[in-house]
This record gives structure tokens, C-alpha cells and sequence, in this order.
């Protein structure tokens, strides 16, 4: 019975580490920008769609594989403290019957009388504090141009240590209005923004709890 609970846990254990281990693979590739289909050309007019040029308009981006940069500006500061304390006292009293108009008793002291005391008492705190911050640049690329003229982008930024490999990836919704001369645009100012930084190597590995105790940590441990 002992040996097949030790093989049983022997089992769990390794497919939970198996499946907390999958995760290190590398992400998926950003997509790629829709092409943009040739235009059929007329010979002879003086017109021809899609070789426009612009004499009057910046070089911001505004199609499909254009590319844009992301100015990263994100800080964020959370902190959360809680404080509970609760008290319940409570006292019931009976007192015993009588028997011919007098309380039963031995030796003089009654027998039958009954009291019930309690109280109950509870303090809890809880305190949370949280930082970060993320300042750099991503050059992305515009996926696709919304019917409402607003820009989904996409891109990511792969950086190689002598220690690992560092990656920044940003994807969202960015509204032209707010794309700066320079063509770059504050990450604070991208709607449903996706932003990941994310690191594989030594470093990463060095900052990283075993797959053993992250199973002794997660809901898969009960105990």
C-alpha cells in the first residue's frame, strides 16, 4: 500500500512539473503585417490608384506595415493594508427545578443549575505593497488600420546578454491623433495594451523557484 501511494505521488508530482516547465518555452512570433494587394494600373491616365504621394502629410504611420515606436512609460505604485477585530461574549443562565417548593441539592449546594459562558475573539492585518516600472522603446508594426482610422500594432524586441535573452513585446490599439510628430507614441496612450517583459537564461533561471518547491507552492499541494 505504501509503495503504490509513493509511485501515485511520484506520478503527480513529476506531470505538475512537467506542466510548470512548459511555460519556459519562447513565446509565439508577433503576427505579420497584411499585405497590401498591387493595384491595377491604367496605361495612359494621369491618375493612378495607390501612387499617391503626399506632399503635404508628416511621416507618421497610418497603413498596414507601417511601423510605429512605442515610448514605454509605465510606473505603477499599489498598496493595500486591512485591519479586522472582532469580540462576542455571550452568558445563559438556568436554574434547576424544584421539588416540593425547595431546589434540589447535595450537601446543601444545588445540582441542577445550569450557566453557559462564551466569548470569542478574532484580529486579523493584512498589508500589500507593490512597484514597478518599465521606461525604454519598442519599434512595432502597424497590423491592421480599423474602419474608425484607429491602428492595431504589434511588435516585439528581442535583446541578447552574455548572461540570456531579454524580450519586450507590446500589442494594441493606437489612435492616430495621439502619434507625435517623430512618429512615437507614449505606452500610456495605447488602448488594450499587451506588454510583456520577459527573460530566459542563467539570470532568469537564477530568480526562478525549482519546478519541486513551485509544486509544493501551487493549489495542486493542499497541505
Amino acid at each position: 500500500m505504501i509503495h503504490r501511494l509513493s509511485s501515485l505521488l511520484a506520478l503527480v508530482m513529476l506531470t505538475a512539473g512537467c506542466g510548470l516547465m512548459s511555460g519556459q518555452g519562447e513565446p509565439p512570433p508577433p503576427r505579420v503585417a497584411y499585405s497590401v494587394p498591387d493595384t491595377v494600373t491604367t496605361p495612359g491616365a494621369i491618375y493612378q490608384t495607390g501612387r499617391d504621394v503626399a506632399y503635404f502629410e508628416d511621416l507618421k504611420a497610418r497603413r498596414a506595415g507601417d511601423i510605429l515606436t512605442i515610448r514605454l512609460v509605465e510606473t505603477t505604485n499599489a498598496s493595500k493594508s486591512s485591519s479586522t477585530e472582532t469580540s462576542k461574549e455571550s452568558t445563559t443562565s438556568l436554574g434547576g427545578p424544584t421539588l416540593g417548593g425547595r431546589p434540589v441539592t447535595a450537601s446543601g449546594t444545588p445540582i441542577l443549575d445550569m450557566s453557559v459562558d462564551g466569548q470569542r475573539e478574532f484580529t486579523g492585518e493584512g498589508a500589500s505593497n507593490q512597484s514597478n516600472s518599465l521606461v525604454g522603446s519598442v519599434t512595432v508594426t502597424v497590423i491592421e488600420r480599423l474602419p474608425n482610422g484607429n491602428l492595431l500594432i504589434e511588435g516585439e524586441k528581442w535583446l541578447t546578454l552574455n548572461q540570456g535573452d531579454e524580450l519586450v513585446r507590446v500589442s494594441g490599439i493606437v489612435r492616430p491623433y495621439d502619434i507625435a510628430p517623430d512618429n512615437t507614441v507614449t505606452s500610456d496612450k495605447v488602448a488594450e495594451a499587451r506588454i510583456r517583459y520577459s527573460g530566459r537564461g542563467q539570470l532568469a533561471n537564477a530568480n526562478r523557484a525549482g519546478w519541486l518547491a513551485r509544486f509544493f507552492n501551487s493549489s495542486m499541494w493542499p497541505y
